[in-house]
């Protein structure tokens, strides 16, 4: 079967303007894409999609689809593994619904989870997104992800590993097991005793962590919130950094000489919404003033229109999965890439597709002929609006692969 999407306007995520054209689908491919494209033949599945915008499927590029409304880092360590692979994959699918039709994993609560879901979507029998599975986040005794006391072990999405020689034995672990990413926390984090303005993993551990993933054909990512985590990480070979706010003009420095080979997150959605919007959960606006939410989100700011401003390759994804950022709500980070951090639309969604398909490494992010079918179909503009993306009844077509997962317009055999 073959798809003709036809009488709407197409934004390619190129950042060229919306054009009237019709696309073709054969397969998983986009084939054509132009005016009066009309195929032969009665296998083809035509669809109006007069009124609306075509547009690459979304890119989550700091996913966490093992994050199951956690308040405390030890709730996810308290689900049990059987419960925890259910969950994961009902967040794949929710995912999916929300017109993310990939997923950068930045962590997994536990070593399989994500390498079993990726695994499970890719076989067809489970809808989601396509899944770059990740490691839990591999950090040092005392710093984020370690919930351990003397009197009593507590696991939360961390593993534990001091020195050169035990973080070489958790990398090789994890890749051994099927992972495409590495989570290293190089830096502490305000919700935890080692704050986020902590470097507390070494050179030699991180640049030991970075060899054996990269000898392995795998990438390493990074929770750097201080200014010398996101320098260490750029020196020691980190390929994705995520946070940043920290960052001072040496860091800004070094991370826009690497632009080419490296990808950043603000993950800006947790910080804002433990400010705006945590209270249901005890965190008060004097506590999240208390815990540096303000601070946090000012230097974000501050640090974010830089990135901007170097052509620093940037990404959404802004640690959803917690219990006051759900999964599905993704998409309103592209409004906080506009309304907090200057980013045109065109900017922000480019920031949503073409540079998340980058991250993925896959033919993904772009409506352009030879490119997989991952598409989207809004009901109305996105460029005036970034915020139809958060209304699910305006995604009227969500295409992966050039199977329809959801197709709400008319759908015309001829």
């Amino acid at each position: 079967m073959r798809t003709l999407i036809r009488d709407g306007m197409v934004w390619d995520g190129s950042g060229a303007a919306p054009f009237p054209a019709e696309v073709l689908v054969e397969g998983e491919r986009i084939v054509r894409v132009g005016r009066g494209v009309a195929p032969d033949g009665d296998d083809v599945r035509v669809i109006d999609a007069a009124g609306m915008t075509l547009m690459p499927g979304l890119v989550e590029g700091h996913a966490h689809l093992s994050f199951c409304g956690a308040q405390r880092n030890t709730d996810l360590g308290d689900i049990p593994p059987e419960e925890h692979v259910i969950e994961t994959l009902h967040n794949a699918r929710t995912l999916l619904d929300a017109g993310f039709t990939s997923a950068y994993s930045a962590a997994s609560a536990k070593l399989r989870l994500d390498v079993v879901v990726r695994n499970e979507v890719n076989s067809g029998r489970s809808p989601g997104p396509r899944i770059r599975a990740a490691s839990p986040e591999i950090t040092v005794t005392g710093g984020l992800g370690d919930e351990n006391r003397l009197h009593m072990n507590r696991s939360s999405f961390g593993i534990v590993a001091d020195g050169p020689e035990a973080i070489v034995q958790a990398v090789r672990t994890c890749i051994r097991e099927g992972v495409d990413n590495i989570k290293l926390n190089i830096s502490g984090d305000d919700f935890v005793p080692a704050k986020g303005g902590m470097t507390v993993m070494r050179e030699a551990e991180v640049r030991a962590a970075c060899e054996v993933a990269h000898d392995f054909g795998r990438r390493v990512a990074s929770h750097s919130r201080a200014g010398n985590a996101v320098k260490r990480a750029v020196q020691c070979g980190v390929d994705v950094i995520y946070h940043c706010e920290m960052a001072d003009a040496e860091a800004l420095d070094l991370l826009e000489a690497a632009r080419d080979r490296l990808f950043v997150g603000p993950a800006i959605g947790l910080i804002h919404n433990t400010l705006h919007e945590a209270e249901p959960w005890g965190i008060t606006k004097a506590v999240a003033r208390d815990l540096g939410m303000e601070r946090c989100l000012e230097n974000s700011q501050r640090t974010y229109e830089q990135m901007r401003k170097r052509g620093i390759r940037v990404v959404i994804g802004g640690d959803y999965g917690f219990a006051w950022t759900p999964q599905g709500t993704n998409a309103r980070d592209i409004e906080h890439f506009v309304r907090l951090f200057g980013y045109t639309p065109s900017e922000a969604l480019q920031c949503a597709t073409r540079i998340g398909g980058e991250l993925m490494g896959l033919p993904v992010g772009q409506v352009r002929e030879g490119m997989l079918a991952d598409l989207l179909l809004v009901d109305g503009d996105p460029l005036q609006d970034v915020r139809l993306l958060q209304d699910r009844s305006k995604l009227r077509l969500i295409m992966k692969g050039g199977a329809l997962h959801k197709a709400e317009p008319a759908l015309n055999r001829r």
